[in-house]
């Protein structure tokens, strides 16, 4: 007897059963907060194929950027990512031995999203920064090079690559004025942003120091941001500018102490934008031009007359008014488009996924439009397996709340990607958990950490977050958690969706049943 008491004394504590995953979720939505929302879930094992859990995997909701999610695998298919998009300078005319050009000079833009000096964090080889200052200085200084010293003709900004269709239906109106909402066009600079600084003055009572860049003379400013004593903060700003306006008016107040601040303000006119900024680089190297600025846009009414798909027009005039060739006076090859995939996915850059978009109806499609774009995206998501049932999008970054997705069918993105040869450049896009993109302050210090890589989305009262982890176990799955119509506080919907994603990487069995949810 005694010395069947020291066997059992030594034998180990029996290991409590570890709790399904099923279990734990429900745990996580069953709080009053949580469970005022709608919430779709699913979770795919990819070694196995089995569906680990579902919850609404069928019911549609509004995705947000998981949007970009869609729009980027089907121009890594149908694109490539090697792809690279060329910006030049044209003309009909000629420069003589004076340096006098005899006709317009043509800035075209095809769609390149980076004509800035933006840093690439994301970049295969480590951070790059893209041609400094900016490109459009580089390509002044071409010019110069190439002996330019007057123009007889109009300094003109051709955009007409994609036709001129800004806005995507269902975008908010409030949106439309900011970075986020930034108009779309084939010639695109700076994001079609500028930004505005806003420092406090020397002495209380005095008005804010305001500076613009990278284009100061673009818009028209109305401060009337006044400086307050030290201490009285925080700032109360506000920035106003009406749709289609130049205007912009700020006002409120900034504490002596404030450190001051920058904001985006998106401009009316990309080509617009462009042509004028581009004559003043030219002046300042000491070209004179004669003529005016001006825009070629292609104008959504106008396709009904002609084809989009024949070459933006190099002189600004109707195509096929002439069949002389340009000469090329200066060019720029962007990135190879892998790079900007990357962008758009780790930071979700919004008007980048609207010209991916574009660039899809333009190269595989039959017009550069949204309409365009989006034929050859259902195309590629039928090849995916995804029905039409299963989604409507109506554009590319998922500002639209018209769009809907089902969970079912976002995993079947996702696993369609990871069979196919581009699939491990497209996993590389995506955010990591507590390492970069919109997902660097997420899952640190959890299983999850390093192991998720996700897209985020979020609009007023919808979050979203789906991609691919690793679990504890090894397992590789796909996922994906839509939180549509809720309430919940701030990052209380963030921090209940990242629950979840740790209740799976944690999971260290597998489900006996489907996993479904049970009712």
């Amino acid at each position: 007897m005694f010395s069947l008491v020291l066997a059992l004394a030594a034998a180990p504590a029996f290991a409590a059963k570890p709790e399904p995953l099923a279990k734990k979720i429900a745990k996580l939505l069953a709080g009053a907060d949580a469970s005022r929302g709608f919430w779709g879930i699913e979770v795919v094992s990819l070694t196995s194929g089995k569906t680990l859990y579902e919850a609404n995997a069928d019911k549609l909701f509004t995705p947000a950027s998981n949007t970009k999610l869609f729009t980027t695998a089907a121009t890594f298919a149908l694109i490539g990512p090697e792809f690279r998009f060329k910006t030049d300078v044209e003309t009909t005319g000629a420069i003589d031995k004076y340096g006098r050009l005899t006709g317009d000079l043509v800035l075209v833009g095809r769609g390149d999203p980076n004509l800035s000096g933006r840093l690439f964090p994301y970049a295969a080889g480590g951070p790059r920064q893209l041609p400094a200052p900016h490109v459009l200085e580089d390509l002044a200084d071409e010019l110069v090079k190439k002996g330019l010293k007057f123009v007889d003709g109009d300094v003109v900004a051709d955009d007409s690559y994609f036709p001129a269709q800004r806005w995507a239906p269902g975008w908010e109106q409030d949106d439309l004025v900011t970075e986020y909402g930034a108009p779309v066009s084939a010639l695109t600079i700076n994001d079609n942003v500028v930004y505005v600084r806003i420092m406090p003055a020397d002495r209380p009572g005095e008005k804010a120091f305001i500076a613009v860049e990278p284009f100061a003379d673009y818009y028209k400013l109305d401060n009337r941001v006044i400086t307050t004593p030290p201490g009285t903060g925080p700032n109360k700003i506000t920035i106003s500018r009406e749709l289609g306006s130049s205007d912009v008016l700020l006002w409120g107040t900034i504490p002596q102490d404030d450190p001051g601040g920058t904001q985006a303000i998106a401009i009316n006119d990309p080509a617009e934008f462009a042509a004028q900024w581009f004559r003043q680089l030219l002046e300042r190297r000491g070209v004179v031009i004669y003529g005016r600025e001006r825009t070629h846009h292609t104008e959504m009414a106008n396709l009904t007359t002609f084809t989009v798909t024949s070459r933006a027009a190099a002189g600004g005039g109707t195509p096929g008014a002439t069949t002389m060739q340009p000469l090329i006076l200066a060019a720029h090859d962007s990135l190879p488009l892998a790079e900007d995939l990357k962008l758009i996915n780790k930071i979700s850059q919004n008007l980048h996924a609207e010209l991916m978009l574009r660039l899809l109806g333009r190269e595989r499609g039959t017009a550069g439009t949204i309409d365009g774009g989006l034929e050859v995206l259902n195309g590629f998501l039928a090849k995916a397996g995804i029905t039409p049932g299963e989604y409507t999008l109506l554009d590319g970054s998922g500002m639209s709340r018209q769009n809907l997705v089902t969970p079912r069918a976002t995993v079947k993105l996702l696993k369609y990607a990871a069979t196919q040869p581009w699939g491990d450049l497209y996993r590389a896009t995506l955010p990591i958990g507590g390492a970069d993109g919109t997902l660097a302050n997420r899952f640190r210090g959890t299983p999850a950490e390093n192991h998720v890589h996700a897209k985020t989305g979020s609009l007023g009262h919808v979050n979203a977050l789906s991609g691919y982890l690793e679990t504890m176990k090894g397992d590789r799955i796909a996922f994906a958690i839509f939180a549509n119509n809720h309430n919940l506080q701030g990052r209380k919907a963030t921090e209940t969706i990242d629950q979840i994603v740790q209740a799976i990487a944690e999971d260290v069995a597998l489900p006996t049943n489907s996993g479904k949810k049970k009712k």
